[in-house]
């Protein structure tokens, strides 16, 4: 069994013991985040496997937590949780142009417009 799965597995066992209002309102969007990053990282996924349990990483994510957290937030309290020293990088882009691209009689293809948005954070 790979990291991945065991990964996975040790999360889908301890979710339903994630209790607490905070806790609670995260854990599936945290879950979902830890499962993707250890997809994308072996090392993660071992971390996870060899690490604490998941109601303790919630825990450490709504730590502080007064009224509200970003995702962002939340995800790199997770995985720092984890496998401290870690950093989560967030990337969106906004397409101005959107579905008038592929509009009919539109003649030229026109280019979009990518805005990095991660130089406000």
């Amino acid at each position: 069994m790979s990291f991945y799965e065991q990964a996975e597995e040790k999360l889908r066992k301890e979710f339903a013991a994630v209790s607490g209002q905070k806790e609670g309102a995260m854990k599936t969007a945290v879950r979902d985040a830890l499962l993707s990053f250890a997809k994308q990282e072996d090392e993660f996924a071992q971390a996870i496997v060899q690490g604490g349990g998941f109601k303790a990483c919630m825990a450490a994510v709504a730590k502080g937590v007064g009224g509200s957290i970003s995702d962002l937030e939340a995800y790199e309290k997770a995985t720092r949780f984890y496998f401290p020293g870690s950093r989560v990088r967030f990337e969106m882009h906004v397409d101005l142009i959107g579905d008038a691209q592929a509009a009919p009689g539109a003649g030229t293809e026109a280019s979009g417009l990518i805005i990095d948005l991660s130089a406000f954070f």
